[in-house]
């Protein structure tokens, strides 16, 4: 049984700076991007006051349950945020799922989550700063004694790193089992139908199993997982409020 699980390849290079590389996960991310794009201008084109379309009626109920998730958590004065974390809820769940369509999904490259967890690591600097002044912001790392600092820093850069980590391994792992589980049916599939003529060529036992395990790595993580990072991104800012 040979099993080849490689990370994201290199599709084409860009000519300029000795060549730049541009990988699935780039490539993928803009498909995704764009799909998204076209469902928002589907859901979101030709609004009305009286008699909404039922395409309305649809964008308004998920922009209502993504501001409610957002004032739920972060409070009432937050609801600005809600733009930003339903973009990252729903970039995330879809980048997860798309591996159902035969896509490499971006979530399964450390790149994409940890580029996220930067983002979310700046925004909650800047609301700490926002919120107390520079000197504020640098006496928060010696609470509540001085000798913490250490500590609270590590804490502090720890954050983005975890939540990068936790996203990116629970996809990749999920990426990576599949492969293996496929794998070993088709070679369990060739040990006991081999005999066979034409019919021992076709690996039957790969039906079934692999779509339970689908079920689980990528609808159920992927949107899970999505929505623990989402939640930790505004309890994380919020947090930063106090």
């Amino acid at each position: 049984m040979n099993v080849d699980v490689k990370g994201p390849e290199i599709l084409f290079e860009i000519p300029v700076l000795g060549g730049i590389g541009v990988s699935e996960t780039i490539v993928n991310s803009w498909i995704i991007m764009a799909v998204i794009a076209l469902v928002c201008f589907f859901l979101g084109r030709n609004l009305k006051v009286k008699n909404p379309s039922k395409r309305q009626l649809v964008a308004e109920k998920a922009v209502t349950m993504i501001t409610n998730l957002v004032t739920d958590v972060m409070g009432e004065k937050n609801a600005g945020w809600a733009p930003y974390i339903g973009t990252l809820l729903i970039f995330s769940a879809v980048s997860s799922l798309s591996s159902l369509t035969g896509l490499r999904p971006p979530t399964a490259d450390l790149a994409t989550t940890l580029g996220w967890a930067l983002v979310t690591f700046v925004m909650v600097q800047v609301t700490n700063i926002r919120c107390h002044g520079v000197s504020g912001w640098l006496k928060g790392f010696t609470q509540p004694i001085f000798v913490m600092t250490p500590l609270n820093i590590i804490s502090e850069v720890a954050n983005p790193i975890s939540m990068a980590f936790r996203h990116f391994g629970n996809i990749a792992s999920g990426l990576v089992i599949t492969s293996l589980v496929y794998a070993a049916l088709a070679a369990l599939s060739s040990l006991v139908l081999g005999w066979i003529p034409v019919i021992g060529q076709i690996p039957f036992l790969q039906v079934g199993l692999p779509a339970l395990l689908s079920i689980y790595f990528d609808l159920f993580t992927s949107v899970l997982q999505a929505y623990i990072f989402s939640m930790l991104t505004m309890v994380f800012v919020s947090g930063a409020q106090d």
